[in-house]
């Protein structure tokens, strides 16, 4: 009897651990919101013009990476998009004006794109067996959400010790410590490197002519519109909106004792929450039709923050929007990435996934950017979440016609 492949693998742990280091630094920035506008007096729009062009460098530079990672090899990709991180990290640090802040986070914004999905997905893709893949996915993608669980308090504790220029030249340090990782980084390479350009181009031809192609690129549009908008704005939301939280309550009790700790709490509720949830996603993808999960996860979120809003905003209805939300959170990367790679192949499924993936990041830039724009013009978040209502009616609708079946060469 043939023995079946193990799930975990080294590919998988490293990846996990890369992934889990990127995300916690980028999910934190929120907290960094209030603390940065105050100091400096800027409007709200300021700092988040700065998230969201850093949400769109992400996005431009993933098929970037995917494209390099594939050209030069994953491991040199990934020793890019450390540097280029850290490197963004600490010039924001020393920027005291708003055009320094956006221009240094597209450096940010590219080093997520080199140490997030798009690359160690495709690594963890090739590592994997068939029989596997769909779960291992989800796992890596579940390590992001591991990441937000500790970014937001993490960084709320260290703001309370130290400046938050400090505390970005610590972050820093720890993603540049990531590379310690690569050695495990290697993964089969799929065809000879001489045939890499014609090969390309033509599964890029092949899928910019079929139409689900262009329905998965639509759709994962609302999924970063409204993880743009949540990670960047949601902290300052809840401490704004909630009422004060009441000595010997139940969250006081825990040691949440004003709405600032709120905020982060949500955060890392929604990144707990999605754990499971992308873990059942990678389960079910292996089973079931993957653009029917996707529609349904969609159509899920558009009624929760329907929901949500609709109701008087108190602790209470923050933490049980942040755990229901957050079991959909990145639901739909390893069913996205899943779907790519069983209709399009794995060989470019870095690059594929990148094109697509600027869809999420226009997505959340818009999600960050109206946020600001729009709190500054009524003073509240209003506006901004029905639209985050609509997007996410308009993925669930789109994903419904795309055939899941292999695409073959004309």
């Amino acid at each position: 009897m043939q023995k079946s492949a193990p799930l975990i693998t080294p590919v998988l742990i490293a990846g996990c651990t890369i992934i889990l280091i990127s995300f916690a630094i980028r999910a934190s920035f929120g907290v960094f919101q209030i603390p940065i506008a105050s100091e400096f007096n800027w409007p709200r729009a300021e700092f988040s013009l700065a998230i969201a062009i850093q949400n769109l460098a992400w996005g431009i530079g993933q098929p970037i990476f995917g494209a390099l990672a594939e050209k030069l090899g994953d491991q040199k990709a990934i020793i890019l998009g450390a540097l280029t991180y850290a490197a963004g990290l600490v010039l924001s640090s020393f920027a005291v004006t708003p055009e320094a802040h956006q221009l240094y986070e597209i450096l940010v914004g590219f080093g997520i794109a080199g140490t997030g999905f798009g690359v160690i997905l495709a690594v963890v893709g090739r590592a994997s067996s068939d029989e596997n893949r769909s779960m291992s996915l989800a796992i890596a993608t579940a390590a992001g959400s591991a990441g937000q669980v500790f970014g937001a308090p993490v960084a709320e504790f260290m703001l309370s010790a130290m400046t938050w220029q400090s505390v970005f030249l610590v972050f820093a340090a720890v993603i540049l410590a990531v590379l310690a990782m690569l050695p495990m980084m290697r993964a089969p390479e799929p065809v000879d490197r001489s045939v890499i350009e014609e090969s390309m181009g033509t599964i890029l031809r092949r899928a910019f002519r079929d139409p689900s192609y262009t329905l998965i690129f639509l759709g994962f549009f609302s999924c970063g519109y409204q993880l743009g908008f949540i990670t960047a704005h949601f902290p300052a939301f809840v401490t704004e909106m909630c009422g004060p939280i009441l000595p010997g309550g139940a969250l006081h009790n825990i040691g949440i004792t004003t709405t600032s700790a709120l905020g982060a709490v949500a955060i890392s509720l929604i990144g707990l929450a999605n754990i499971a949830g992308t873990l059942t996603a990678g389960w079910l993808g292996h089973r079931y039709s993957k653009k029917n999960l996707l529609a349904g996860i969609y159509l899920g979120r558009t009624l929760i923050a329907a929901a949500f809003i609709m109701t008087p905003i108190t602790p209470a209805t923050v933490i049980l929007f942040s755990v229901s939300m957050g079991a959909l959170w990145l639901a739909t990367v390893p069913l996205t990435s899943g779907l790519i790679a069983q209709i399009y192949g794995l060989r470019y499924m870095g690059t594929l996934y990148g094109i697509v993936f600027f869809s999420h990041q226009l997505g959340s830039f818009m999600g960050v950017w109206l946020g600001g724009k729009l709190y500054d013009l009524h003073g509240d978040y209003s506006v901004v979440w029905w639209v985050g209502v609509g997007v996410g009616a308009f993925s669930a609708i789109v994903h419904l016609p795309v055939k899941e079946r292999r695409l073959q060469a004309a």
